[in-house]
């Protein structure tokens, strides 16, 4: 028997007993459009990929990390000393943690300034600035599950800022913490947030996220649309090919940054010393960080802080509300007006996080 008839066979007994043709014809019938700025989707694949990383690593160090203020750093000690291949897992883990904040960041802002958010896209825009969101979030609370000294003091700053949001600051200081201060009840928390609640969300959005792409299709730039000529290859395999390969990539890049720039533990955490001197955030949250030490600590008659927290907000909202920000500044003639907030968006940041990391 052929390998042709082995196919023809294997098809015929899946179609049979599920309806699978809708889903066959869309995965064959799919196109992608081919032009100058086609590299741009390759980042939202390689997001996927970190993330499956990311489950898979997460689940094996599971099986032996404690999350008690007792236990917690030993177990992780143990990972790395005892457990066999155990400290690469956990770079792999803490490597594609930071990655995969990159390429959101870079996929999401491709997005804004390719105008891919346009209708009927909005829902797509929405749901993926949702997972940058909840990226952030998941690096925020992984953070602090070592236990040592530098994960416990930035968490504490970090905290610390969610506590000077107006109105809800000590609401959302208290969930957080479990408490007044960052302890064991904080530990806990964080624990739950990072394996059960943000992963589902995660999973729940990416997947609305990846229905509203499938559906759509991908977006073409306006220069490209209004082209006389389009091109465009078959998603399956030729794209679905290329999409590999950037993961093969993606992968060679995350295991020379886990072999060759391992993780560290640190010291323990004594929660009664006084903070260190220089601890700061993780990079992606090091912007923030860096501007709120540079706004005065008045501004006219309000606490300079929250006004800097207010700021950060702003810019969030902005975000996810982009695609009908555009709508209204195409009626109002203003179409450079979103082009030139992305420009300063972006090199805000940028700036922001290189100063952050070289002042001491």
């Amino acid at each position: 028997m052929d390998i042709d008839t082995i196919k023809n066979n294997l098809t015929g007994w899946v179609k049979e007993r599920y309806h699978v043709e809708p889903f066959m014809d869309l995965i064959t019938k799919k196109t992608v459009p081919q032009h100058k700025h086609s590299t741009w989707y390759y980042f939202g694949g390689i997001t996927l990929f970190l993330f499956i990383t990311q489950i898979i690593t997460g689940i094996l160090l599971l099986f032996y990390y404690k999350s008690t203020a007792n236990t917690a750093f030993d177990s992780v000690k143990f990972i790395m000393t005892k457990v066999e291949f155990g400290w690469l897992i956990r770079s792999i883990h803490g490597w594609s943690s930071n990655l995969m904040v990159f390429t959101v960041f870079v996929h999401m802002f491709s997005t804004f300034f390719l105008k891919a958010y346009r209708p009927p896209r909005e829902l797509t825009w929405v749901t993926g600035v949702f997972l940058f969101f909840l990226t952030l979030g998941t690096g925020f609370t992984g953070y602090l599950l070592p236990w040592n000294e530098l994960s416990f003091f930035a968490t504490k700053v970090g905290t610390q800022m969610a506590g000077s949001v107006p109105y809800i600051g000590d609401f959302l200081r208290t969930i957080l913490r479990g408490g007044e201060e960052v302890s064991d009840a904080t530990l806990g928390r964080f624990f739950g947030f990072h394996i059960i609640v943000l992963p589902l969300c995660i999973f729940a959005v990416l997947g609305a996220h990846l229905a509203f792409v499938q559906l759509q299709g991908m977006s073409e730039p306006i220069s490209v649309k209004n082209g006389k000529e389009k091109k465009s290859i078959p998603f399956f395999p030729n794209f679905l090919l290329r999409d590999i390969l950037a993961w093969m990539l993606a992968l060679g890049v995350l295991a020379s940054l886990a072999v060759f720039f391992p993780a560290e533990l640190g010291k323990k955490v004594d929660p009664f010393a006084p903070t260190p001197v220089g601890i700061k955030p993780e990079w992606y949250f090091l912007w923030m960080f860096q501007a709120l030490k540079l706004i005065p600590s008045k501004v006219f008659i309000f606490d300079g802080e929250v006004v800097g927290i207010l700021g950060f907000g702003v810019m969030g909202l902005i975000l996810l509300i982009l695609p009908f920000i555009d709508i209204w500044s195409r009626k109002e003639k203003r179409n450079l007006f979103l082009t030139l907030l992305g420009i300063f968006m972006l090199a805000f940041i940028v700036v922001m996080t290189v100063w952050g990391l070289i002042d001491n």
